[in-house]
């Protein structure tokens, strides 16, 4: 009797989409009987998707993966993955890679290819973030670093387009709450998505 086909779809944080991985997962094996997804860290302990997804996995199975890097964000958490699941007899798929792992199955190669891209994506990922922390300092060096535009909320919006409506300068409203005069006018423009009514401000 052959088992379920599962898909397990991650991203590192709520600004990315998914799709992309979900699309991979059907174009390789069609509909899955289901898939678990998390949108969060590369930490194990953190991923309730994971976790979920190792409760339902049963002998027979077929774990599907578009890459390595969204099990594990470590060589070693993702040696102790594949094994683990192999060992309870659940086959594991890496799309990306092009590696499947068997129960029963002892393949040097794949074990060897594993180990070295799960190395060389923590590598990527290492050398990314240092190239991140470099561009931003440089650009504080330089005074234009800002950080993250901050957003503002529904009734922040409501309480900045009555103040602006009443005679306040916008620049004043901007400051207080703690955004640029452009983030204020963007949200502002687009106040139709809060309330009706709201004239287009700029």
């Amino acid at each position: 009797m052959s088992g379920q086909v599962v898909g397990y779809v991650r991203v590192s944080s709520t600004d990315q989409n998914p799709a992309r991985q979900h699309q991979s997962i059907r174009e390789a094996v069609g509909e899955p009987d289901r898939i678990f997804e998390d949108q969060c860290s590369g930490a194990t302990a953190d991923r309730p998707g994971l976790a979920a997804l190792l409760a339902h996995l049963r002998e027979d199975d077929t774990l599907v993966v578009s890459s390595m890097d969204r099990l594990a964000r470590s060589v070693i958490d993702l040696h102790a993955l594949v094994d683990g699941l192999t060992d309870r007899g659940v086959s594991v798929r890496f799309l990306h890679e092009s590696l499947s792992f068997r129960p029963g199955e002892s393949d040097p190669t794949g074990r060897l290819l594993l180990g070295v891209m799960g190395s060389v994506a923590a590598f990527e990922r290492a050398m990314i973030r240092e190239r991140q922390a470099e561009g931003i300092a440089l650009a504080k060096q330089r005074g234009v670093y800002k950080g993250r535009a901050r957003r503002l909320t529904p009734d922040q919006i409501e309480q900045a387009q009555t103040q602006v409506e009443s005679g306040v300068p916008v620049a004043r409203v901007a400051r207080e709450a703690g955004v640029s005069r452009q983030t204020l006018y963007d949200a502002l423009n687009r106040r139709g998505a809060y309330g009706e009514g709201a004239a287009k401000v700029g």
